[in-house]
């Protein structure tokens, strides 16, 4: 078969798997054709490889019409095939595009798409919106201001950091401060873990003149953003304890002891504002937050406010995804199955699943779920 691929050009996105826009040299119609990924490991109807090498992919255009004519509309057949022998296969109607993820790739065998009508403009757009949907978190890191502290030894310049997600508007942007000492404490601590991956990052150093002079302040100011960013772009680093504590443990532990001491309304007016950059900063180990959401339940039942926690303890659960037997797990469960009781839904289903962990896992009567959010941050 004479091939019809030379003249055209491949256009779009460069993702295995996704749709391809071909452009017939000199003829008006656009085609759209899925490329297929080969399939490794698999055999094809003469005991062979289907593809043989990664460079090897079929076409199959189902916009075309005649086999006597290629380019002509409503030809359904392949029109290369990733092994000679291969018998060509007709594509069968199928669902909708696939939303394909970082670390997602389609089948070979991915039928046809019901989108195959849509303009190249209306793909682009597509997948541009697909893209954003799975797009991973970056943050970005400012020192917004900074201002002069009194304290009862010595006075000490304290850095306001923003912390914005970038890829869209971010309306969780972490507003938090910290002092020199807080950085040069962290510094520290890496060194003991990450000396080597660290090692050409440049933490400012300490003066022993000219700290407060506008000056000094500016330029710290822009090494410490610096310092931030460059850690943040180190993987280890920026998931450790040590890297997201420094960002969120003062807070969390002001938090939780304003839970302890019953203050409620403060304790949630903190959660609100960390969480949301805890959750991002953990977005490898969701587990991590799950404290957090449990204190914000535990604060919004004390204060009468079922709904609120009930929505805060289902965030919890998702966290807990297969980790049943996860400490939190079970005094969660039974605190919401109370509040759905309260609220009218469905605690049945709840209550089946706490009974069916305290069958797998027989333990003592344990804590409940306030008794466990108020150990945390202890020290």
């Amino acid at each position: 078969m004479t091939s019809l691929l030379d003249p055209w050009t491949l256009t779009g996105p460069e993702t295995s798997g996704w749709t391809r826009v071909l452009y017939s040299a000199g003829v008006s119609p656009l085609m759209e054709c899925p490329l297929l990924p080969p399939q490794r490991g698999s055999m094809g109807s003469e005991g062979g490889p289907v593809c043989p090498s990664e460079e090897a992919w079929t076409w199959q255009p189902w916009s075309m019409a005649s086999p006597r004519n290629a380019r002509s509309p409503g030809w359904t057949r392949p029109i290369a095939q990733c092994m000679a022998g291969t018998k060509p296969k007709a594509s069968a109607p199928g669902p909708d595009l696939p939303r394909p993820g970082p670390e997602e790739h389609l089948d070979a065998h991915d039928s046809q798409s019901s989108n195959s009508s849509m303009t190249t403009r209306e793909l682009q757009e597509y997948w541009r919106t697909q893209k954003r949907c799975w797009k991973h978190v970056k943050l970005l890191f400012e020192i917004a201001s900074a201002r002069i502290e009194e304290g009862r030894v010595s006075k000490f310049v304290m850095y306001q950091i923003v912390v914005i997600q970038t890829g869209s508007f971010d309306s969780n942007k972490a507003i938090l401060e910290r002092r020199y000492s807080d950085f040069e404490m962290l510094q520290k601590k890496l060194l003991k873990t990450f000396r080597e991956e660290i090692e050409d990052v440049v933490f400012p150093k300490k003066h022993l003149m000219g700290n407060f002079t506008p000056e000094m302040i500016s330029e710290r100011k822009l090494a410490l953003k610096e310092y931030l960013g460059l850690l943040y772009a180190i993987r280890c680093v920026r998931r450790s304890r040590e890297f997201i504590d420094f960002l969120t443990r003062p807070e969390l532990k002001e938090a939780f002891g304003c839970l302890r001491a019953g203050q409620y309304t403060k304790a949630l007016d903190i959660l609100v504002r960390t969480v949301p950059l805890q959750e991002k900063l953990t977005s490898h180990c969701p587990v991590m937050v799950v404290p957090s959401l449990c204190a914000m339940l535990v604060c919004h039942r004390d204060l009468e406010c079922p709904a609120e926690a009930f929505a805060a303890g289902e965030r919890a659960l998702q966290c807990l995804q297969a980790r049943e037997g996860h400490r939190y797990y079970a005094p969660l469960l039974d605190a919401m199955a109370r509040l759905a009781y309260e609220l009218g839904k469905d605690f049945v289903s709840l209550q089946k699943r706490l009974e069916e962990n305290q069958l797998r896992k027989p333990a003592p009567r344990g804590f409940t779920l306030k008794e466990l959010t108020v150990q945390e941050y202890l020290y």
